[in-house]
């Protein structure tokens, strides 16, 4: 029996018309057509036309009355009938203003909440995330299709699986594990803990440090001149030691060996550095939604070298001036710059500032 249901055609039809006034059952109809059994007795149901009180266990018998000509009529009708008119269609005003801010890279969730913010008394100007999803997948296949898919975060239809297969990196020395971090970064509650990851260039000969505020989801992306341990302890060394002590109190970061030189750089900017566990990228939540954000500005196989730290600010500024969901639609900035004055933290001049 086939896996996805398909409507009945005018010589399904036929079949069940003449194999119903032989007194089959809808079981037998099935099996000839290679259809349910429920699908035939709906079909009657819908379609048929049964005599008052033909009911059995509660169900209608396969009465003579079925007429596949008029049932197919009758199919067709109801199918036009049930078509809606799409709420977000092209050349709308509602079109519009969601096509301008999914160019500015915001998420479906974001241009809805904002859409009901605009216009609340405006039913007619507002989408749900859903409806901005459909509306965009359910465009035929071809260069529109594709100009609008690029502009999500995965610019796929579905997510790839990822392998689980046995750890074969060899181990960094002396890290400290996730599992003793203190009650105090897993809750969120004060600022100064981040989550950093690189993000690889083509052929992973260049990259770039992604370090992302686990309280405010405030991002800095770092420079880094080129692949090694030693590269990315220079990059984060730079990227940290503007702030203030009360902004850089700890770092949690995978088991990449780009983080051979973690004992230095905790020794050099304070931080306490701990890693998480091997394939637990949920571990780093943070990070892993703001690389999926990042990827949008540096694709994969991009050279990163090609990048100043000017440019690189810049898409952390954009970044970092989006309202975010878990910030109750505050910024990244917003939330981060309170946090610098609750605790009488200056905030460090030329980071992320895009300037």
């Amino acid at each position: 029996m086939s896996s996805g249901y398909k409507q009945l055609r005018a010589e399904e039809r036929g079949v069940i018309m003449a194999m119903s006034l032989q007194g089959s059952s809808a079981r037998s109809i099935g099996r000839m057509l290679n259809r349910a059994p429920s699908t035939i007795t709906r079909e009657l149901r819908r379609n048929g036309h049964h005599a008052e009180g033909e009911v059995v266990w509660g169900r209608p018998r396969l009465a003579p009355g079925y007429d596949a000509v008029s049932a197919g009529k009758r199919a067709l009708r109801m199918r036009r009938r049930a078509r809606r008119v799409r709420k977000l269609r092209p050349h709308t005003a509602l079109w519009s203003r969601t096509m301008e801010l999914l160019g500015r890279r915001w998420s479906p969730q974001q241009i809805a909440t904002i859409l009901k913010r605009e216009q609340p008394a405006r039913a007619d100007m507002q989408a749900s995330h859903e409806t901005i999803y459909t509306a965009i997948y359910a465009r035929p296949k071809g260069e529109l299709r594709k100009e609008l898919t690029s502009l999500l975060r995965q610019a796929r239809g579905a997510r790839r699986p990822h392998g689980r297969n046995a750890e074969q990196r060899g181990k960094l020395a002396d890290m400290l594990s996730i599992h003793v971090r203190p009650p105090e970064v897993n809750d969120r509650l004060v600022p100064g803990h981040w989550e950093g990851d690189p993000i690889k260039g083509a052929r992973n000969q260049s990259c770039v440090g992604t370090l992302v505020c686990r309280r405010t989801c405030f991002v800095m992306i770092v420079k880094v001149d080129g692949a090694t341990a030693l590269d990315v302890f220079r990059g984060f060394e730079a990227a940290f030691g503007p702030l203030d002590e009360a902004l850089r109190k700890s770092l949690t970061y995978d088991q990449g060996k780009e983080m051979a030189l973690h004992k230095r750089l905790a020794e050099s900017t304070g931080l306490t550095i701990y890693f998480a566990d091997p394939h637990s990228p949920w571990q780093r939540g943070r990070n892993e939604n703001i690389n999926g954000l990042i990827r949008q500005y540096l694709p994969k196989g991009t050279d990163l070298s090609v990048y100043s730290q000017r440019q690189l600010d810049a898409i952390a500024w954009e970044l970092n001036t989006r309202p975010r969901n878990t910030l109750d639609w505050k910024t990244p900035a917003e939330a981060f710059f309170q946090d610098c004055l609750d605790h009488n933290a200056q905030f460090p001049e030329g980071v992320a500032l895009g300037v």
